[in-house]
């Protein structure tokens, strides 16, 4: 099966909900990019990365889900959904700082990201609450 083929199927399932399948073929499309050490397409890579990323999100699997995020935005460190995606976590961990300078990179990218702008108010406002109670 040519490797678009399963990307595609990837991402029907992961529309589809069918996240324990996509996860399967978002997988084998991203291992394959690597072990043939072929040339993926960056944003396809990307996109398939961050997506699966989203699959650990949703079992809370946080640390996978960073991970994945992470390597989304080395493959294409102009896409501003994973650095939202990892902002996100980094804000319910409390990691405060590193939320915002995801969500600050967010609007770098998409000033009109308007999801990140709330995120990133909120942020500032919870930050400065933490700190104002002294931990």
């Amino acid at each position: 099966m040519m490797e678009q083929d399963i990307l595609n199927q990837a991402h029907t399932a992961f529309n589809n909900k069918n996240f324990e399948k996509a996860e399967e073929l978002y997988t084998h499309y991203i291992n394959s990019c690597e072990k043939l050490a072929r040339e993926c397409d960056a944003s396809e890579l990307a996109v398939a990365l961050n997506n699966r990323g989203q699959i650990k999100y949703f079992r809370v699997d946080f640390k996978e889900a960073v991970e994945d995020y992470t390597l989304a935005i080395k493959a294409k460190n102009e896409f501003e959904v994973p650095y939202y995606n990892r902002g996100l976590i980094h804000y319910r961990l409390g990691f405060f700082e590193d939320a915002e300078t995801d969500f600050k990179r967010v609007l770098a990218l998409n000033p009109n990201f308007e999801d990140a702008k709330q995120s990133l108010q909120q942020t500032i406002m919870d930050r400065q609450e933490k700190m104002n109670r002294g931990y």
